[in-house]
Order: C-alpha cells, then sequence, then structure tokens
C-alpha cells in the first residue's frame, strides 16, 4: 500500500512539475524564448563557431571537453551551453555559482560517479559565473575534472587567468565571445517579431527604422538588453485602432535609455579602459581620449586614480618634449582637489587633453639602460678628476685637471664624465619634437667632442679607454631614428602639393582615395568649391566616413563609389550635378597609387572620363610609388656574398622581384604615355627614398608563410612553387639577420598635366 502511495504522489509531482515547466515556458521574458536551441540559430561569433571552426567540430563530434566561455553579459554564453547540452551524449548538469555551495558541488559530483560507475555515462557539468566560486569551491572541483569524472564547461565575464584557478584553466580550453555585431542585433530583432511560437508573430507590430536603430546601437552588443527592450515597449504600447502596436523613437527612447557602461573596477574593463585611454594620450588622439575618459568617469572611477596614471604618461610618453607636462597635470590635479566634483571635471579633461596634444617623446627611458649598466658593468670608478678634491686632492691627486664649465664660452667644455670603460655609452637619445628637439644638434655636435676629449684624457691621465672614437659602435648615436611612416606620408603630402596656390572657389576631385590625407590640404584651402572622392570598395567609404565625422559640416566632402573596373560610373554618378550647374566642372584631378593592376584600355578609359569633367584650366597630379627592392634583394644587400646554392636561388628571385617592378612600373608609364595620348600637356618629377625596415619574425612570416602573396607571385612567375629545402635556406638566412635594417628604397613618380595653350575644355 505504501509503494502505490508513494508511486501515486511521484506521479502527482511530476504532473505539477510538467505544468509549472508549461507556465514558466509560457511566461518566460522575451530575451529567454528566443534563446537558439542549435548552432544553425545561434548569431554571431563566427570566429569560433563558423563552418569549419575548433569548437563548432568538437559540438558536433560531441568531443567538447572541458571548455571555459569567457564574454560580456548577452553575448551567448549559456546559450551555447545549452545548445552543447542539447548535442551531447552526455549527461549535462548545470549550477550557477552565484547560489551554489561546496555542498552542490559534491552532490553534483556524487551524482556524475553514479551514472560513471553504474552505466558507463559521462557528465558535463556547466557552470554558469564560474569565477564567482571562490579558492575553495575550485579547488573541490579541480580533482574531478583532472581524472575525467565530469567535463566542465564555465561561463564568466571575467577574465579567467586572473578569476579562475589556474589549474582549472590549464585543463580548459578558452574562448572568448565578443559583443555582437549590429547585423546581428537586426537579426534577433526581425526574429523576435516574425516568429509566431516564440516571439511577437502572431501579434501586428511595427517598429519604425528609426527606433529599430536606437535599440541596435543603445544594446551595445547585448542581445538579452535588445530583447528586454522590445518586449518592454511592446507590453507596454497599447494597439492602435487597427490592432497594430507601432513602437517610435520616443518610445525606443524609454524602453532602453542609457547603455550601461560595462566597467568592473578589479576586472578587465578596469585595466583595458585605463589602458586604451593612456594608449590614446601617447597615439595624440584627443577625441579618443575624451571618450575613454568619459568612460570611466561615468562607470565611477576614482579621478585620482586617473591623474596618477596621466603623471605616469607625462614622464613616460612626454617627458622632455614638454617639460611642462608634468607642471600642467600635477596643477590640474591640485584644482581638481581643491573644487571637487563635478566642477573638478574640467582640470582633469583639461590635463588629459593637454597631454594628447603634446609633443611626443619615451627618452627618459634611457634610465633604464643607464640602471642596467651599472648593474652589469665593471670598473665603475669616478674618474679621477672628477672626485672631491677637498679630502685627497693633495695625497692622491683627485680633482686634478677638472674643467669648470663656467669658466668657457658657452658654459660649456668637453672633457670626461662617464667611467672609462663606459666612455662612449649612450643612455639618452633625444626626439626630435619640441624641447629636446631643440636641443639635438647641439647635443650631438658635443658628444662627439666628448669622445675626443676623452682621447686626449687618455694620455693625459693613463687610464684606458674601453673603445676609442675610432671604434664604428661609438657612432651609432649618430644615426637618426626611423621617422615615423605618419610623418613620412605627411613630408610626402607637402611634396605632392608643392607650388599649389590654392583659389577658395576651386573644385578637387579625389581618385580612389583610401585615407583622407590627400584631400586635407583642398578641404581646407577650398570652403568656396568642394572636393569630391572616389573610393573603390564599399569598405574604403566606411573608413571615410568614419574619419568624415571629425570634419566641419559646411566642409563635407562628396563620396562616391566607383569599382576601378567601371571607369564610366565615375561620369555617370557626377552627370546630374554637371547638368544643373555647367560650372561645377572641376580645377584638379588627383590620386595617389591608382589604377594599380588595371590594362591600358582601362587607364585610358579613366584618363578619358576624369579628363573631360575638368574646366578649361583643370589640372591633373599623380603620384605612383614603387618599391624597387623586394625581400630577396634586401637580402642580398644585407649579406653580400653567400654560399653557391643560397646565391643562385638569391638571384633568381631578385630577378624574379624586378619582373614584378617593371610591371609595377607599368602603370605610371601607362598613365603618362595616356595622358600625353588624349592631348595634355605633361611634367614628371622622379625622386628616390630610401628606408629602413627593422627585420623581425613577423615581417619573416609574412613573406615565407604558406600561401603567401609573395610566394604565390614568385610561383607563378617561375612556373612553379620554390621548394621546401629553399624555403628552408630563406627563413634561417633572414633569421640570421633579425632586427638589423633591411634597406629598400621606394621611386617616386610625380606626374602633372595640364591643358596645351590654346585647347579647350
Amino acid at each position: 500500500m505504501m509503494d502505490s502511495e508513494r508511486r501515486c504522489g511521484d506521479l502527482v509531482s511530476d504532473l505539477f512539475s510538467h505544468q509549472r515547466d508549461i507556465t514558466l515556458a509560457r511566461l518566460a521574458p522575451l530575451a529567454d524564448r528566443l534563446r537558439p536551441r542549435s548552432l544553425d540559430d545561434f548569431v554571431g561569433q563566427e570566429s569560433i563557431l563558423g563552418v569549419g571552426r575548433l569548437l563548432r567540430r568538437a559540438i558536433a563530434a560531441d568531443r567538447v571537453g572541458n571548455l571555459i566561455l569567457h564574454g560580456p553579459p548577452g553575448v551567448g554564453k549559456t546559450t551555447l551551453a545549452r545548445i552543447i547540452a542539447g548535442s551531447t551524449r552526455a549527461h549535462f548538469s548545470s549550477l550557477n555559482a552565484v547560489l551554489a555551495g561546496v555542498k552542490d558541488l559534491r552532490a553534483e559530483v556524487d551524482a556524475a560517479q553514479q551514472r560513471l560507475a553504474h552505466h558507463g555515462l559521462r557528465t558535463t557539468l556547466f557552470i554558469d559565473e564560474v569565477h564567482r566560486f571562490n579558492s575553495a569551491q575550485q579547488d573541490a572541483l579541480l580533482p574531478w575534472v583532472e581524472n575525467g569524472t565530469v567535463n566542465l564547461i564555465g561561463a564568466t565575464t571575467e577574465n579567467p587567468y586572473f578569476e579562475v584557478n589556474k589549474a582549472l584553466v590549464s585543463r580548459s580550453r578558452l574562448f572568448r565571445l565578443q559583443p555582437l555585431e549590429p547585423a546581428h542585433l537586426r537579426q534577433l530583432l526581425e526574429r523576435a517579431l516574425r516568429d509566431p511560437a516564440v516571439g511577437y508573430g502572431e501579434r501586428t507590430i511595427v517598429v519604425t527604422p528609426e527606433a529599430a536603430d536606437h535599440l541596435v546601437d543603445v544594446a551595445g552588443g547585448d542581445a538579452r538588453s535588445l530583447l528586454n527592450a522590445l518586449e518592454l515597449a511592446v507590453e507596454t504600447t497599447s494597439p492602435g485602432a487597427d490592432g497594430c502596436i507601432r513602437i517610435d523613437l520616443t518610445i525606443a527612447e524609454e524602453s532602453i535609455q542609457q547603455r550601461a557602461v560595462l566597467y568592473d573596477k578589479q576586472g578587465d574593463a578596469h585595466f583595458d579602459t585605463i589602458s586604451a585611454f593612456i594608449k590614446s594620450l601617447r597615439g595624440s588622439d584627443p577625441d579618443a581620449a575624451l571618450f575613454w575618459l568619459a568612460r570611466m568617469v561615468e562607470a565611477g572611477e576614482n579621478p585620482r586614480f586617473i591623474f596618477r596614471r596621466m603623471l605616469i604618461a607625462a614622464g613616460e610618453d612626454i617627458g622632455l618634449a614638454d617639460p611642462q607636462a608634468v607642471v600642467v597635470v600635477e596643477a590640474c590635479a591640485a584644482s581638481f582637489e581643491r573644487v571637487g566634483l563635478p566642477e573638478g571635471l574640467y582640470p582633469l579633461a583639461q590635463a588629459a587633453l593637454y597631454l594628447a596634444g603634446a609633443e611626443k617623446s619615451n627618452s627618459v627611458l634611457g634610465f633604464f639602460d643607464a640602471l642596467k649598466s651599472v648593474r652589469s658593468a665593471n670598473r665603475q670608478q669616478v674618474p679621477a678628476h672628477l672626485r672631491d678634491a677637498n679630502r685627497d686632492g693633495q695625497a692622491f691627486g683627485d680633482g686634478v685637471g677638472y674643467r669648470y664649465p663656467h669658466a668657457y664660452a658657452e658654459h660649456w667644455v668637453a672633457q670626461q664624465y662617464l667611467p672609462g670603460a663606459l666612455q662612449g655609452e649612450i643612455f639618452w637619445q633625444p626626439g626630435s619634437l619640441g624641447w629636446e628637439g631643440q636641443r639635438r644638434e647641439r647635443l650631438q655636435q658635443r658628444r662627439a667632442a666628448q669622445l675626443a676629449a676623452a682621447a686626449e684624457m687618455a694620455a693625459d691621465q693613463g687610464d684606458v679607454l674601453s673603445s676609442s672614437p675610432e671604434d664604428p659602435q661609438l657612432e651609432r648615436w649618430l644615426q637618426r631614428q626611423a621617422a615615423a611612416e605618419g610623418e613620412r606620408l605627411d613630408t610626402l603630402r607637402r611634396r605632392f602639393w608643392d607650388g599649389v596656390v590654392w583659389r577658395r572657389h576651386d573644385r578637387v576631385l579625389v581618385l580612389e582615395a583610401r585615407s583622407l590625407l590627400w584631400a586635407l590640404d583642398p578641404l581646407a584651402a577650398t570652403p568656396e568649391g568642394g572636393v569630391v572622392i572616389t573610393v573603390a570598395q564599399a569598405s574604403d567609404r566606411e573608413r571615410l566616413q568614419a574619419q568624415l565625422k571629425v570634419l566641419d559640416s559646411l566642409r563635407q566632402p562628396q563620396l562616391l563609389l566607383v569599382p576601378p573596373q567601371t571607369p564610366a560610373a565615375l561620369s555617370s554618378q557626377l552627370e546630374p550635378q554637371l547638368a544643373l550647374d555647367s560650372g561645377a566642372r572641376f580645377d584638379w584631378v588627383i590620386a595617389r597609387q591608382p589604377w594599380q593592376g588595371l590594362s591600358a584600355e582601362q587607364i585610358e578609359a579613366w584618363i578619358g572620363q576624369a579628363g573631360a569633367l575638368l574646366g578649361d584650366t583643370g589640372q591633373w597630379r599623380l603620384l605612383f610609388s614603387t618599391p624597387q627592392l623586394g625581400p630577396a634583394a634586401g637580402l642580398r644587400a644585407l649579406i653580400g656574398t653567400a654560399e653557391p646554392s643560397l646565391q643562385t636561388l638569391l638571384e633568381e628571385l631578385t630577378h624574379l622581384e624586378g619582373q614584378r617592378l617593371i610591371q609595377a612600373q607599368s602603370t605610371a608609364l601607362i598613365s603618362q604615355r595616356s595622358l600625353i595620348a588624349a592631348g595634355w600637356q605633361v611634367q614628371q618629377e622622379q625622386w628616390r627614398e630610401s628606408l629602413q625596415l627593422e627585420l623581425t619574425a613577423e615581417l619573416i612570416e609574412r613573406w615565407l608563410a604558406p600561401a603567401s602573396p609573395y610566394l604565390e607571385a614568385m610561383a607563378a612567375l617561375r612556373g612553379k612553387p620554390l621548394a621546401s629545402d629553399a624555403l628552408q635556406s630563406l627563413r634561417e638566412s633572414f633569421s640570421q639577420l633579425l632586427g638589423q635594417p633591411l634597406p629598400q628604397v621606394l621611386e617616386h613618380t610625380l606626374i602633372k598635366a595640364r591643358r596645351k595653350p590654346g585647347q579647350l575644355g
């Protein structure tokens, strides 16, 4: 009788549980109802779940093993765990680290042992917010993960390297989930509105484009935030007379009023954000600096911490390029302490903007080279003439020979100050900007005289110097540091526009722009004219549109997408405005590196199409830059004569690189000939620029990795790929020269063209 009652009770319990599950599913939030049930329904995270990716293959093969899923809220960590649960043959259990304790963990482990012993069934244990387990709880889990009693799937919003037991991390594969892209969020929004089973497909709901854009933007890559906002908007909006629920921008703004700032003062967000802020200051980007500063302030970061980091940046990244930087930060910090918040935000922002706008130098890092020498160098005695003469001068001759700088012109005299064994060492390399840049040349001259004085003192004092002024090692401080790419390009830009006298009403057509660099001059100088920029790809247009947001709205150029293979598209897009304004022709057509890879016929078509858009006084300005040395030629220049087999290989590759060079140069030659054939009066300037490219492992890999563009080009010209032993020989030869400057020469060809006298446009 008791067994019958027990079975009856279990049946009633199961019925109630089933009914409870049905009720919960019906009342569950929209975000929970829309959770994907399979990988095919999963949105986003293509980098780890795309076709052929490791995790997708592991799930399909039911060989997932131990996983830790790391990422911000709302990106699919729990959903992915549930998908794995539905696809595995193992028993799936789950715990929430916020609610579970060691007792719950032991119960799951005991049950897993029973399943494995009695049924041979593996157990996969999902632990949400695994970083919330304390050290004791994580230690209690570790032995059962090690012996395979349970397979662990952990989910965490924190960096597992800092917040999860290192032993657990080492036994797990880590996958980082990224915030969802806007396109992914739009997919989820559309599904929520159209799905009749778990979404709002059975209702008539209209979301305006402006409202959808706002929801997607403010959600910030968080699917849960987006769906919760949509649910709130739908459930709190009354339908119209036609039964339609209309979600406009106002309702959307009320439903998702503010994007949550992801910021944990002890976690990744804290360190990542301050890192982004400091790097923005170092990179002289005031807009980015203000953004990251505002993010920290909004999240409640202590301004005193921000000031401390800016004080470090003033010394490390600005240093002697602007010695006032430290003073400004200190003054702003003192102002903040005096006025407090919220007015203290003014000096906080002032300090950040000053650092972002200041000239940069890290030359003070020379101190650490000096510190290294102190710890490692021998013979660090103070030179006799620098010693204190008041105590031992008469007995040992200390101080004899010291030259008093104030007794000499400019209050300086050449003499030895370093210990003899370190004479000629260079610890401070002044930058070329700001305060130290103004003193750089004089310092170099004085260092040269200093070395000469050391040679004289060697004879006078009898000290044996570790090296002489003729030692090539001492010439390293004479070498100028390689210029940054941005500075080099800016110099090239100035030469490109050299001699141009702008008129305020000039109109400029920029072809195939990849950045705004070449358009900056006309944008600034032609407020009454205008600039039209063509781009070759949609990605180029998107990038330039983002850059253009910083320009004055009255000087925004027009962006046109014109594929290089269809030059006729240029005229067709511009024809409407030319028809409306007969004076809307251009005064300049300019380009940097246009028409690469196009045929002669296509280049001629471009010349014809763009030339027809120029007015009577219109001019062309085209700049082509062609590298003169390939990797093999650069290696030959570095090593000189090599062993015979390598020498033969380098000669062959250098010859092939020369063929590619001819192909690259042909674009400039065809352009010049086409302009002449079209009746333009052409001038040409050519010059060479020598560069130094540091040879790194990454650069070698870029050249010699399987299927690299360089190897494929060489194989096409040879008619067959390089043999494996030849590749190995090249790799070894390059690797022996790591850190050395690889020579490179660019040949610049600047083509200028104008109409011949008497020729009409």
